[in-house]
């Protein structure tokens, strides 16, 4: 009885294991997340207090989604260059480049939402804006550009078994994809400038906006999405947080594998993670093609319907090619040692 008691994790056993691991993540980017942590609380606290509004929303929406967006994303990236075998010091390099990276960009943010004014493509001519606006501009390219690099440098990489494998190298990847959505926003979402009042009623004139043939304002609730047209936000958003979709679709089939025979093999998992990854890939691809086009996410035209519904034909049967393939070869591998046996028990 004590030796089983003794071999049974306890609680604290379980919660000692887990900090140990942590301790192995990228430091930089775990402080990264640590502040970007205390900032949404931060934040969350000021949509609270403060009633101070830009757009129809909180001065503090913005630094919130923001940092729990860094959150995820940062804690992530750190778990996963914990794995990397080849090139550590170079991946270390860059997830430092990234961690120092965001919290320049967030702090901006941060900063604007305090003077009450707004951090995206505004053309204010005071030093704060015009400094703040050159850096900030720099550490989208900076977080894209690191992205990217890593996605390349994870196509040499395996972590653990085949399905993770790909989990991180086409998260990173749409990830990257994703940030890269991020440029249009700034570039070409609207040729004109468009005059807004600041928190405290002072015209403010930016050169771009997030919605596609719309206006910026009447957004949907918590993620201020257009309802009225296109809104890059949402293949950004979606892009930006691939790798999560694909790491928990892989830690997933990985669990159920202890149940379902026909999963035990880590081809059948890769295969399966390959089918997320092709209808989350054609999500992104569908709602970027949605906004362009200048149609809110809750408005599809038929169109847009057509394509949904060819995108969930085409991934659902490819899923039921490979899940059908997996159990024909578990049930002949079960049936083999019968065959085998002459007694035939």
């Amino acid at each position: 009885m004590e030796a089983a008691e003794a071999a049974t994790p306890t609680g604290g056993h379980l919660m000692s294991a887990v900090l140990a691991s942590v301790r192995t993540w990228h430091r930089p980017l775990m402080v990264m997340v640590a502040a970007m942590a205390a900032m949404v609380v931060f934040a969350g606290v000021g949509m609270l207090v403060d009633g101070r509004e830009l757009v129809d929303g909180s001065v503090w929406a913005k630094p919130f989604k923001f940092g729990v967006s860094f959150v995820i994303y940062g804690a992530t990236l750190a778990w996963m260059l914990s794995k990397v075998r080849k090139a550590p010091r170079t991946m270390w390099a860059l997830g430092t480049a990234f961690a120092a990276t965001g919290i320049v960009d967030v702090g901006f943010i941060v900063l604007q939402a305090a003077r009450g004014t707004y951090s995206h493509f505004s053309t204010a001519p005071d030093p704060i804006n015009v400094i703040g606006q050159q850096i900030f501009q720099t550490g989208v390219i900076g977080l894209f550009g690191v992205s990217l690099v890593l996605a390349v440098m994870l196509l040499f990489q395996r972590v653990t078994d085949p399905a993770m494998t790909w989990a991180l190298r086409a998260g990173i990847g749409l990830a990257a994809a994703g940030m890269a959505v991020a440029f249009y926003i700034v570039g070409a979402a609207t040729t004109d400038t468009h005059d807004v009042p600041d928190a405290y009623g002072n015209t403010v004139t930016l050169a771009g906006q997030h919605g596609v043939g719309v206006p910026e304002g009447h957004g949907m609730p918590i993620t201020n999405w257009s309802v009225q047209g296109g809104d890059l936000r949402v293949p950004h958003f979606i892009g930006l947080h691939a790798v999560q979709i694909y790491i928990a679709a892989a830690l997933l089939l990985a669990a159920l594998a202890t149940r379902v025979v026909w999963l035990r093999s880590a081809r059948v998992r890769a295969q399966l993670t390959g089918v997320v990854i092709l209808g989350y890939t054609g999500l992104f691809v569908i709602t970027t093609w949605q906004a362009l086009r200048g149609q809110s996410l809750i408005h599809p035209d038929g169109e847009t319907w057509t394509a949904v519904g060819a995108l969930a034909l085409v991934t659902a049967a490819v899923a039921a090619l490979v899940i059908g393939s997996a159990r024909r070869t578990a049930t002949r591998s079960a049936e083999r040692p019968r065959e085998l046996d002459p007694a035939g028990v």
